[in-house]
C-alpha cells in the first residue's frame, strides 16, 4: 500500500477520451488520482 509521499510505481490506464495513459507522460506536471468504490454500493 502507497503512503503520503511515497513515489508511485509505473503504470498505465486508459484515459476517459479512450486513449493510453501512463506515469511518464505525466513527468513534470501536476495530476491528482481519484479512485472510488464501484458504483451504486455503500462504500
Amino acid at each position: 500500500m502507497l503512503r503520503p509521499g511515497d513515489p508511485l510505481p509505473p503504470f498505465s490506464l486508459e484515459s476517459d477520451t479512450g486513449e493510453p495513459l501512463n506515469l511518464e507522460s505525466l513527468r513534470g506536471s501536476q495530476a491528482v488520482l481519484f479512485f472510488y468504490p464501484k458504483d451504486n454500493t455503500s462504500g
